[in-house]
């Protein structure tokens, strides 16, 4: 009876044995397949890695080709070419290329630096055109506000051609003032418009006999009543006839003052405003000489000659024209270009600098 339970129990003992051995086999499969994945991954990742780069090394083919032609998509665009002011202008007119100097917009410029380089901007001007003057003949100021009025919408040397005719036959306000309009009308025809600036000039003839005992007032607010005076016309007249300091706001000035970045204004009494703030009132005439020669000369509005500049390095606005200096030489005018100026009876001073005065009218 003991041997047969002994038995019994031997045999349970075998016949749980495999089933907890099952159990185990079961319960580490989990572990075995998540290991397996693992490996499969990392040998599947390695074979990417082989066959980019095999990819890559092929000398031709279509990796190769693909790989180019992305390359050539992700290629940044070539970097703008930034033009940049010589130094010194003067030494691009003698051929030689001179260190360059960035010029910076001066968008963020303080009230202090536009002044500093305003100012230095008219004394670079005033020594290249040391010889600057009013480009209208005239030997009193009646002749000088007659042939201001008559420079509208015409050129300096147009008037110039024109008024020695006119002031020969009306030499004074009272001879003006009489004359006949058809007789006045037949000399300035030339100047353009001519019946609109007859008008203005016997008109302000008149007003100048009557309101003024046929003498030119030396006031600005007496000067703006006469027919035609604006005033610019009026600065133009206080400055050279008078000596008192005024700025003359032509096409020419507001044109480089903006183009200097002096101010943004298009109007010209704000411009004036603007720009006599920046500079000492007994600057005003000379000042307002050298903008309107420069840009005659060389700043035009058109084509300006930035490479025969001498204030290039100063200019926010370079390479709006013609940079080489040869080909910027051949855009300059008058006595800069070797021609004449605008003045049939120009100052001393400027023929002994080399200028030359203009012909009369029909010469040539």
């Amino acid at each position: 009876m003991r041997k047969t339970a002994s038995s019994e129990k031997a045999a349970s003992a075998e016949r749980a044995a495999p089933a907890k051995k099952a159990g185990s086999t079961r319960k580490a499969a989990p572990a075995k397949k998540v290991a397996s994945v693992k490996k499969a991954a990392s040998t599947k990742k390695a074979a990417s890695k082989t066959s980019a780069a095999a990819g890559k090394a092929a000398p031709a083919g279509k990796a190769a080709k693909g790989a180019s032609k992305s390359a050539a998509v992700r290629k940044a665009p070539a970097a703008k070419k930034v033009v940049v002011a010589p130094k010194k202008a003067t030494a691009r007119l003698k051929g030689t290329a001179p260190a360059k100097a960035v010029v910076h917009p001066p968008g963020d410029e303080s009230p202090t630096a536009l002044v500093r380089r305003a100012r230095r901007i008219n004394r670079e001007l005033a020594e290249v055109f040391p010889y600057a003057h009013p480009e209208l003949d005239f030997a009193n100021p009646f002749q000088l506000v007659v042939a201001t009025v008559l420079s509208a919408q015409t050129t300096d040397l147009r008037v110039n051609q024109t008024t020695p005719s006119l002031f020969a036959k009306y030499p004074t306000p009272e001879d003006l003032a009489a004359a006949n309009p058809e007789e006045v009308e037949e000399i300035l025809r030339p100047c353009g418009f001519f019946r609109a600036k007859t008008k203005s000039v016997i008109g302000l003839s008149k007003a100048l006999v009557e309101d003024f005992g046929g003498e030119v007032p030396g006031r600005l607010e007496d000067l703006v009543k006469l027919p035609g005076v604006g005033r610019k016309t009026a600065f133009v007249v206080l400055g050279n006839a008078f000596g008192r300091p005024g700025i003359t706001v032509d096409t020419h000035f507001q044109r480089l003052v903006r183009r200097w970045q002096w101010t943004g204004e298009t109007d010209p009494d704000k411009i004036e405003a603007a720009v006599g703030a920046l500079f000492p009132k007994s600057d005003w005439t000379d000042l307002s000489h050298h903008v309107i020669w420069h840009g005659r000369r060389i700043c035009h509005a058109r084509k300006p000659a930035c490479g025969a500049c001498p204030i290039a390095p100063l200019c926010p606005a370079y390479g709006e024209g013609e940079t080489d200096p040869e080909k910027a030489k051949k855009l300059l005018k008058y006595e800069k270009g070797g021609f004449p100026g605008q003045r049939l009876n120009p100052p001393q001073a400027y023929l002994d600098a080399g200028g030359k005065p203009a012909p009369p009218l029909g010469a040539g």
